[in-house]
């Protein structure tokens, strides 16, 4: 695989963006250094192909699970160009915002009134915000991952790695103002005690538990009620982080799925389908306090990222894309797991259908890794140990993927017993959550 353009790139990025990418998940050390492409030249249906003119199928991360129909979607293209030509922006404001506002109340029946942003964290910030001028509290309970702020990051101020269990392991609190220490703590997932423990602690000091509503495990029966009921008792406001589980079982929130209805939810990535755009929706007791405090911004009143979600939602409902999401994430899980036994490696699947992952049960996972994601480019895939699943897919693509998977599982079960696998790689190991790229 030629890949001297993509190399070239990446070299000159190292000297002009801090870290290589704006994005943690997308910097190239956490594939494989030297290896994985980094950089895109066109994208389309389940395809990418980067700047040396290499074509692959992405069976990897679909843009960080943003591109839920696929890449360079007609339809939302289609709404996205009307919008472009007819002004992305002006003096006034444009009318989608409040259809998109309609919709998803809609949608949600339990909510009245929406806010909008262009990214999820960003929409997080404002969630907590929202709850913190409600109810004149500070101190916020989280559990899941909720983005870059000040406000989530502070639960690592002043502690070992609070935020150690969730999911990114290392993330520093430099720069977090130390006086935010003690202001967002978390509790654990399908563990009500843990809860109940913390706000014990801190009666009548929270503002809200902010926690997402499914990611890699499924909640017990009761857990999601009894979060709600214990935020009812502690007068918090219990917002659901959908940024990741939205529009991917069901079409709309997953907490739907659950009988479960917040206070606040906040959609982002899936939602523009690639297209910047947040939503923030709630009851309107609730949201009408974001008129006490001072929350705006120029470009969240622009045009496209409200017109691609209108479309995104139109197409999405039509079709019933979560059916076909749930049936490639379930058939792709199986198919791990069938190759993993049938190679005698210890694989580890986890995620619901839509958001899959697997991880090798071995202290060489990061070697095996790399090499994973070495094989597969060989292959044709843009793959690693994540699956999130597009519209795009189709079964011919996962069948042909699942083969190379087999292949690329029996080359690393022979390296393990040969000991060569450190040898074999072209790149760096992959490395695992914060690390600074030198």
């Amino acid at each position: 695989m030629k890949n001297m353009n993509s190399l070239i790139m990446q070299k000159k990025a190292r000297q002009v963006i801090p870290g290589m990418s704006q994005l943690l998940s997308k910097r190239p050390d956490m594939f494989s250094l030297g290896v994985w492409p980094a950089y895109y030249s066109k994208a389309e249906g389940a395809k990418v192909w980067d700047l040396d003119g290499n074509e692959f199928i992405d069976m990897s991360i679909g843009g960080i699970g943003a591109n839920v129909l696929g890449y360079a979607d007609p339809q939302v293209n289609a709404a996205v160009v009307e919008a472009i030509n007819n002004g992305s922006s002006s003096s006034l404001n444009c009318p989608e915002e409040v259809e998109l506002a309609e919709e998803l109340c809609r949608m949600h029946p339990w909510a009245q009134m929406a806010r909008f942003a262009r990214s999820g964290g960003e929409s997080m910030a404002i969630a907590v915000r929202i709850a913190r001028a409600h109810t004149g509290r500070d101190t916020v309970i989280i559990c899941g991952y909720h983005g870059w702020h000040d406000w989530y990051l502070a639960a690592n101020v002043g502690t070992e790695n609070a935020l150690g269990e969730h999911l990114i392991p290392g993330l520093s609190p430099t720069g977090v103002p130390k006086a935010l220490k003690g202001t967002t703590l978390v509790f654990r997932y399908n563990d009500i005690e843990s809860l109940e423990k913390v706000l014990l602690k801190n009666k009548d000091k929270v503002a809200a538990i902010v926690m997402e509503p499914v990611r890699n495990v499924s909640p017990e029966k009761g857990f999601l009620q009894g979060v709600r009921k214990l935020a009812d008792q502690a007068g918090a406001v219990f917002i659901f982080d959908e940024i990741s589980s939205g529009f991917r079982m069901n079409c709309g929130g997953a907490h739907l799925l659950y009988g479960v209805d917040p206070d606040m939810a906040v959609f982002s990535k899936a939602l523009g389908n690639g297209y910047p755009i947040a939503a923030i929706i709630g009851r309107a007791s609730v949201m009408e306090s974001a008129q006490k405090s001072f929350i705006s911004s120029t470009m969240w009143t622009e045009r496209v990222g409200p017109s691609a979600a209108l479309a995104m939602i139109k197409k999405f409902r039509a079709v019933k894309a979560h059916e076909h999401l749930m049936t490639m994430g379930r058939l792709i899980q199986e198919g791990w797991a069938v190759s993993g036994e049938h190679h005698g490696l210890k694989v580890k699947v986890s995620g619901i259908y839509p958001l899959s992952h697997f991880s090798f049960d071995d202290e060489d996972f990061l070697l095996m890794k790399a090499f994973f994601v070495q094989e597969m480019l060989e292959k044709g895939f843009l793959a690693s140990n994540l699956f999130y699943p597009m519209l795009a897919h189709t079964r011919e693509q996962a069948d042909s993927y699942l083969l190379a998977v087999d292949e690329v599982f029996g080359q690393i079960k022979k390296l393990k017993i040969s000991g060569g696998l450190r040898a074999a790689l072209q790149g760096e190991p992959s490395v695992s959550g914060f690390k600074r790229i030198t």
